[in-house]
């Protein structure tokens, strides 16, 4: 069976846009074409950053059908465009159609890097006037770069650029999401508390501990499955074969594919969450190279196990995960 992986978005000189989003088994997914093979670039890929007033917005929202959040989003007044909401992505983006549909003209602005879970490629931008999600509103230039269409049906990612000074509430029961400014509340009754670091500038990372071994988790609303590397594999599974894994291939944003192997694994603990989820796909990564996380057990925690909460509130400010479990 393949898995179609993305990868956390992350843009910069000659390093990101990664997303990390997972699909079911589907057809192969038509890529953006890169340049040319033997161009090279004389000059380091530009940074893209995203400055905003104040977001707040509250809007309706629906999954799709992996469990990850679809928000409406207008871009240039036009829309609403399904974009997956991904913790794990630096900055947003879109699909070709997307584009395509808006009239926007591909390389107006530099290129920049797609980093994925299995690879890398250079891809396009587009730059947009307005981008907008309920009462969110960007209304300066901004530049996007082009994703694959390997989104699940969504037609592009809304990543956390320009939010990590917010509150971001993700209310799964009656698919709702609030984004607000944080002043730094406390969480309701009813809610669990879990402290995060941020990795790399912008990566949610908390500690867990998956049977007898320390993991470090990055929490990504825009995977399909949870995804570990291989030093975590090899601390649960000194013994290989009781691991009983069942083969995967990950096929990432980028459309290169890449060896994992399924198992059952104890519960993730994290503080006083337990989460029993399905299986984790265990590989080797190339977004944990890049990351600099092959030494280490470590572990992208996707919407199979996210999916199962009630209510995850992300709070920038307090570095707090505020989360209300089903039942």
């Amino acid at each position: 069976m393949t898995l179609l992986v993305g990868a956390g978005t992350v843009l910069a000189t000659e390093s990101t846009v990664a997303t990390l989003q997972t699909t079911p088994r589907a057809a192969p997914a038509t890529a953006v074409a890169p340049p040319d093979a033997d161009t090279t670039l004389e000059e380091p890929l530009q940074e893209i950053i995203v400055e905003a007033p104040e977001p707040r917005f509250v809007a309706p929202t629906r999954r799709d059908r992996i469990g990850r959040i679809w928000a409406p989003v207008y871009i240039n007044g036009h829309g609403p465009f399904r974009l997956v909401l991904d913790s794990g992505a630096s900055h947003s983006g879109v699909t070709l159609q997307v584009a395509q549909t808006l009239g926007l003209v591909l390389d107006e602005s530099p290129p920049v890097m797609l980093r994925g879970v299995t690879g890398s490629a250079q891809v396009p931008t587009v730059r947009v006037d307005t981008f907008e999600v309920g009462d969110l509103l960007i209304s300066s230039p901004t530049v996007l770069p082009i994703v694959t269409d390997a989104l699940g049906g969504a037609q592009g990612i809304l990543g956390t650029n320009g939010l990590l000074e917010r509150r971001i509430l993700i209310d799964f029961h009656n698919d709702v999401i609030s984004i607000t400014r944080s002043h730094g509340e406390r969480a309701a009754p009813g809610f669990l508390t879990i402290p995060f670091k941020l990795l790399r500038g912008q990566l949610l990372a908390v500690q867990a501990r998956i049977g007898h071994v320390r993991t470090i988790a990055v929490i990504d609303t825009g995977g399909q499955v949870t995804i570990a590397n291989l030093a975590l594999r090899d601390a649960l599974f000194r013994d290989r074969d009781k691991m009983n894994a069942k083969h995967e291939q990950i096929e990432g944003v980028t459309t290169e594919l890449q060896d994992g192997d399924t198992a059952a694994t104890p519960p993730i603990d994290i503080g006083p969450l337990t989460i029993r989820a399905g299986g984790i796909t265990f590989g080797d990564m190339r977004i944990f190279e890049h990351w600099k996380l092959t030494q280490e057990p470590a572990m992208l925690i996707g919407m199979d196990a996210l999916g199962l909460f009630d209510t995850l509130i992300i709070d920038y400010k307090r570095k707090e995960l505020q989360i209300r479990m089903r039942g």
